[in-house]
């Protein structure tokens, strides 16, 4: 019979724990009847939604940006730690393996855009991308919603900031590097660890970090610049790494850094110990205790300013950590604001041609 573990085969969660919203819930369990029937492998489905909205908006004093567009819900790449994972539940799904096999891609996302863009009233600011769910997920290449998106941030010379895991990014370099030419651009990569039996046991379907970091030799080759991002660090499984993880990004060009510990809202923090322990069995206890010690006795704090950060003694000596590799290898910068000054509307059907 087909396993627990080889039904999840290349994915992140352990299980699909309830939805918080559903009045009613089921468990399975074993009636005694023998079967030999196979349960059938995972596999990723994608259903459509037709968006009113395309821009998001956030008040967050913890982010520097208070705008963003999504063009996927759900995310395939399986990031055990995903922050994002709770979300799906607001779509009647499971945080747990719905969230990487149920997916929803929004294909007029790009044509709301540009509506909102056009409106006389829209005041330009960085959008951001990529920081809830990654556009650059595997069924981005097949879809290519992400594309049309910046394409039309591209017409409209309009700022944007990238973050993702994806190395599809390569693709879009002939949009990108024009834009971040104009200063409309920036980009985060993620590269979490340099190990890649802990990437594909703790982010399945992200490409290596090997690859990651190829992206960021290529996208700075074109003249794109690229913040690495050491996020989350994981104590007592990644948190050895911030040091080189910072030497290999600045080695293939990356021109700034920035590090978030780990952060485990809602559901994320129980399908994270559930996989702790069937992956990591022999440190799971001591990654938990150093995370409630992270945030304040808790799985996790929700407060602003504590919940990227952590507290404690052990996040004091992580960020001095960050602070000296950083510094070491030139990473310790803040990239430049982006432009708003050349964001103009194109010329759209209709409009009444200039006599100038």
């Amino acid at each position: 019979m087909t396993s627990r573990y080889s039904r999840r085969l290349g994915r992140g969660a352990v299980s699909n724990p309830h939805v918080r919203f559903d009045r009613q819930q089921t468990t399975a369990f074993d009636d005694g009847w023998y079967s030999e029937e196979e349960l059938p492998v995972l596999r990723t489905q994608v259903r459509d939604e037709q968006i009113k909205q395309a821009i998001s908006r956030n008040t967050s004093p913890d982010l520097s940006f208070d705008r963003s567009v999504n063009p996927y819900r759900g995310c395939e790449h399986g990031c055990i730690y995903c922050f994002a994972r709770p979300s799906h539940a607001y779509l009647g799904l499971s945080p747990g393996l719905d969230f990487e096999t149920q997916l929803v891609a929004r294909p007029n996302v790009a044509q709301q855009l540009h509506t909102e863009l056009s409106k006389p009233n829209y005041v330009p600011a960085t959008i951001a991308i990529g920081t809830n769910t990654d556009p650059y997920q595997p069924i981005e290449k097949s879809r290519k919603i992400m594309r049309e998106v910046l394409s039309i941030l591209s017409a409209f010379n309009h700022p944007v900031a990238i973050v993702t895991k994806g190395t599809l990014i390569e693709r879009d370099i002939d949009l990108l590097a024009p834009m971040a030419a104009k200063g409309l651009l920036r980009v985060g990569i993620s590269v979490t660890t340099l190990s890649n039996a802990t990437s594909r046991a703790m982010e399945p379907r992200v490409p290596s970090p090997a690859a990651r970091l190829r992206s960021i030799q290529r996208l700075t080759d074109a003249g794109v610049p690229v913040r690495v991002m050491v996020s989350p660090v994981v104590p007592a499984l990644t948190d050895h790494e911030l040091e080189g993880i910072l030497a290999a990004a600045a080695k293939v060009g990356a021109v700034a850094a920035s590090s978030i510990v780990l952060r485990l809202p809602r559901e994320v923090a129980g399908l994270f110990e559930e996989w702790l322990r069937s992956a990591f069995s022999d440190r799971a206890d001591r990654v938990m205790n150093r995370v409630r010690e992270l945030h304040g006795g808790k799985s996790y704090d929700p407060e602003f300013g504590k919940r990227m950060n952590g507290q404690g003694e052990w996040a004091k000596i992580m960020r001095q950590r960050f602070r000296l590799a950083a510094a070491q290898h030139g990473l310790d910068r803040s990239l430049p604001a982006l432009r708003t000054d050349l964001f103009a509307r194109p010329p759209q059907s209709g409009d009444q041609l200039s006599l100038f």
